[in-house]
């Protein structure tokens, strides 16, 4: 009855009840699937909140901001002089940022670009390489040691997990990498310099090594997952992997490659289609050095 109801509304008042379809269900094919970034930026994360993706410079830290729709983009914040590498944008337009060889993380307002926290975590020794926004707290990974960074969404300070267990930390090496929210509530992390991938207990800090049935995620570098599915992205390879998880270990599912692709770092989704900016890290860079981002059908 209330159907009925509904569709003699709709007739009189002339409007469709047809459902409107999501903003990401296919809103992306008409969009360009390669724009520039500027000369010189030394590209490394990347984030996208609605149509909008940043990025962020290994050279000086600054934060660029660029429409998906066009790929035209505009400098949002200008970089400390340390890097900006993993990026993720909050439920409330905030951008929090891996700080490198910074040893720190920042949030910046996104709308405004102005710098609203800053996080020291550490000041020798360190490489804070990316971060992942769970429902309280971001957790940032540091690829020169066992541990991982916690700070609350509300800007509390941030505590220092030591992590035990299966992994084993390489001095000097680039270890501990991109890193996403498990399915059971937990954190996931790929090591850099082993091919390996953890479980991490956010609570204890215990570390299991996940079976990823003979295979080796050599060089791997942003994690992104949708539901069972992880796609993690082997920079020096050229490739971007599909592994669907389960609660044994992670099994290859697919993989994909781009004759466009350069030293792609990291990784994120919009509509059908993944998005990777290219390092370019075999090219020597300098001021005049081109950048680019690229976009390709999930694998």
């Amino acid at each position: 009855m209330y159907r009925r109801f509904g569709v003699l509304l709709a007739a009189v008042l002339g409007v469709s009840l047809t459902a409107a379809a999501p903003a990401t269900a296919d809103g992306s094919k008409h969009f360009p699937t390669e724009f520039s970034l500027p000369a010189g930026w030394q590209p490394e994360g990347i984030a996208i909140s609605g149509t909008k993706a940043y990025f962020g410079s290994r050279a000086d830290g600054s934060i660029y901001a660029a429409d998906l729709r066009t790929g035209a983009g505009t400098v949002l914040a200008k970089g400390p002089g340390t890097p900006s590498l993993g990026l993720k944008v909050d439920a409330r337009k905030r951008l929090w940022v891996a700080g490198g060889t910074g040893g720190d993380a920042r949030v910046y307002d996104t709308r405004s670009g102005k710098l609203l926290a800053r996080f020291q975590f550490a000041t020798a020794d360190t490489f804070v390489n990316d971060v992942v926004l769970t429902e309280r707290s971001a957790w940032f990974t540091d690829s020169r040691k066992a541990v991982l960074y916690e700070v609350p969404l509300s800007l509390k300070p941030h505590r220092t997990l030591a992590l035990t267990g299966d992994l084993v930390v390489t001095p000097g090496a680039t270890n501990l990498n991109g890193i996403v929210t498990g399915l059971d509530g937990g954190l996931i992390v790929v090591q850099s310099n082993t091919g390996k991938l953890f479980r991490i207990d956010p609570r204890s800090g215990k570390s299991t090594e996940i079976n990823l049935s003979g295979q080796t995620l050599t060089n791997g570098d942003g994690l992104l997952r949708e539901g069972r599915q992880l796609y993690v992205v082997q920079n020096r390879l050229n490739k971007v992997a599909r592994y669907t998880l389960s609660r044994d270990g992670a099994t290859l599912a697919a993989e994909r490659t781009d004759a466009r692709f350069d030293v792609p770092t990291t990784v994120a989704a919009f509509g059908k289609r993944l998005y990777l900016p290219n390092a370019r890290f075999t090219t020597p860079p300098t001021p005049e050095t081109t950048y680019n981002v690229v976009a390709v059908e999930r694998p």
